[in-house]
This record gives C-alpha cells, sequence and structure tokens, in this order.
C-alpha cells in the first residue's frame, strides 16, 4: 500500500503497463462488493517496453489513449505501478512518538544509509507497519524508494495517453491488494496460509510469496509466453502477430500440441518449481500451502493440473473478478479469460478506496 505519488482524488483506473500490453480497468464499490464497471487490453508494439522498463514512451502513450476510448472510462485518474525489481525496499526502526511529519524528516535525514543512489534521483514513499517486535518503544517502518526515472517515465506515458498519474505503486504491493479478493479460492480462505502467486506473463515470471495475506517474498525471471510464440513463428513460418493470434484461437497443425505446447507447458513447470526453490533456499519455509497462477500464460489449458501433478501442490487460476458484479457493457467470457492478466490492474484499481 506504499505509494510513491499519491494525491487522493475521485475513481482511480488502474492501469498496468506491462512488457506486450496496457491493461486498464475501472471499478466501483457498493457496499462490501466491487463492481467491474469497464476494462481495456491493448496491445503494445514490439520493444515498446523491455523487461519491464518502458523504453518508447509515445507508444505506450498511444495504447493508453486507445485504452482509456476502450474501456469507456471517464476518469481521468490513474494508479500505476513500478516493478518490484526496481524498487529498494526495507524495513527500519523508528520511534513510535514521532509524529508523521517528524517522522518524514528523521526518514530523510538518515535515508542515505539504506539507499545506494544520490537522494536527488529517488522518489522515496514511507508506511508505518506496527510497533516493533525487538523494541517495544518503537514501530517498524517500511521505506521505499525508486529512481526518479523509473517513476517519471511512467508517469510521462500516463499523461501522454491522456490521465494524470495520481499514485504510483509497486507491482508487488499492487498484486498484494488484488490477492485479498481470492480468500474464497484458498485453502481455509487464505487466512495463515503460505501461497505462491506466480505470475507468468510474455517475457517475465514473478514469483510473490504471500503468507497470511502479507507479502514476504518477491523474485522476478526471465521467462513468458513471447517463447512459444516465436517457436509458433519459427516453427510454422509465420509472422509473430500471426503466431499470437494462432497461439490465442488455434487452429493450428495436429502437431502443435504435442511437439510444440506440451514441450512449452513443461518448461513453466520447471520454472515454477525453480522459482519456489529459490524461495526455500532463501527462508525458513520448505513449503507452500497452495500456488496460485496469474498473467497471460495461465490460461492456457490444463497448466493448473499439471503444475498440480508436478510439484504436488493445489494449484489455482487467479480470477479477481469471481464475485465482483459486471456493468452491462463488459462481456463476461471475455473478462474470465482475461482476469488472471489483470491482477495488477485490478489491485491498482482497487487504491480507489483506500
Amino acid at each position: 500500500m506504499l505509494p510513491f505519488l499519491s494525491r487522493k482524488s475521485s475513481t482511480l483506473v488502474g492501469l498496468d503497463i506491462s512488457s506486450t500490453a496496457v491493461k486498464l480497468l475501472e471499478l466501483s464499490q457498493s457496499g462490501p462488493r466491487f463492481r467491474v464497471e469497464g476494462y481495456a487490453v491493448v496491445p503494445l508494439p514490439p520493444h515498446a517496453v523491455v523487461e519491464k522498463n518502458i523504453a518508447d514512451v509515445e507508444a505506450v502513450g498511444s495504447a493508453i489513449n486507445r485504452a482509456v476510448k476502450v474501456s469507456g472510462t471517464r476518469s481521468r485518474n490513474a494508479a500505476v505501478a513500478v516493478a518490484g525489481s526496481s524498487v529498494i525496499t526495507k524495513v527500519i526502526t523508528m520511534p513510535a512518538n514521532l509524529t508523521e511529519d517528524e517522522l518524514a524528516t528523521q526518514i530523510e535525514l538518515e535515508a542515505d544509509q539504506y539507499i545506494p543512489y544520490p537522494l536527488e534521483e529517488v522518489n522515496m514513499d514511507f508506511e508505518v507497519i506496527g510497533p516493533s517486535e525487538k523494541k517495544p518503544e518503537s514501530v517498524d517502518v517500511l521505506l521505499a524508494a525508486s529512481r526518479s526515472e523509473n517513476v517519471d517515465v511512467r508517469v510521462a506515458a500516463v499523461e501522454l495517453g491522456g490521465l494524470n498519474a495520481r499514485v504510483v505503486d509497486v507491482e508487488a504491493y499492487a498484486m498484494e491488494t488484488a490477492f485479498t479478493l481470492l480468500g474464497q479460492q484458498l485453502p481455509d480462505h487464505g487466512n495463515g496460509k503460505t501461497i505462491a502467486i506466480v505470475d507468468i506473463g510474455a517475457t517475465m515470471t514473478t514469483l510473490n510469496v504471500i503468507h497470511d495475506f502479507g507479502i514476504i517474498y518477491t523474485r522476478e525471471q526471465v521467462f513468458g509466453g513471447k517463447q512459444l510464440t516465436e517457436e509458433i513463428q519459427r516453427r510454422y513460418g509465420l509472422s509473430y502477430e500471426e503466431a499470437g493470434m494462432a497461439k490465442k484461437q488455434g487452429g493450428l497443425p495436429d502437431n502443435y500440441i504435442p511437439e510444440v505446447l506440451n514441450p512449452f507447458k513443461d518448461a513453466m513447470v520447471q520454472q515454477v518449481s525453480r522459482s519456489l526453490q529459490f524461495f526455500f533456499s532463501s527462508s525458513q519455509y520448505n513449503s507452500v500451502d497452495a500456488i496460485v497462477l496469474a498473467g497471460g500464460c495461465a490460461t492456457i489449458t490444463g497448466i493448473d493440473e499439471l503444475l498440480e501433478e508436478k510439484l504436488g501442490t493445489t494449484t489455482t487460476i487467479a480470477n479477481p473478478f469471481a464475485s465482483m458484479s459486471l456493468s452491462s457493457r463488459i462481456k463476461a467470457h471475455q473478462l474470465s479469460a482475461d482476469a488472471p492478466a489483470l491482477m495488477i490492474a485490478c489491485g491498482l484499481a482497487m487504491r480507489s478506496f483506500d
């Protein structure tokens, strides 16, 4: 819940800028229930975003502008996120009796011990987590910092798209927020459980481990659905765009499933297993209670069953909209297909209701 930039305003649209698409989502809330008011997934040209870094601001701005039109949103305020790999976080201990202003001043004075860049080159924010277990008179404070260029380039793209960036969050925290909607889909509704959310996008796989609804581990590695698209392209002599369409819509030769798709699914299982091994080797945990698959690759038929069979861990596909109502302009089957890839956009859209 830790924005680098946060000015509260009316409805915020959640805007997830990934390596292949811009995903925009608008929610409303009535009592405890959310409603999906509008959303859009607009593809980006190749190399506009490379490994979570925006390389072509104009192309991203133009895609955001299209997403605004397609979604039909009237909101002009957005929440966006920077990738976890571009953020430094540190839990520091501070005296409990400081006011928020005194705390901010104190953190600014001490921040250079924790941040390896000149302070004038970073955007920084903090959030009080709660009383410190080690020192009763103190509180634990989560400090997060990202180089200003990471924040500025996103703000610039959002503005080119015709929106105002009101909140700049961190992807892992947006995922943590959206995770609160998955309780019904988890053992014991997720209470006291350790859950691995594996987000497999086009070029990056991100593992977020959440224990009792709080994030405890994040790791990114380069692997994603683009590898499958490129293999289809190579094997069947298609353009990259044609291969992407064929992957989604089918119509490929009979040997596609045994010779191309199944080996890719095996590679996905290997990546998930490897990511979990990294987590186990760097923590006191040696198992997780469940795996939740997110990202575009989560919709590959049968990948959840394959993971469950190979790793022996309950596996579900993320759907943050399962208990939401939908505006009449939303096509339910389309939203259901896009749902696993909209977790970050959903967590960002929920910032409207903080």
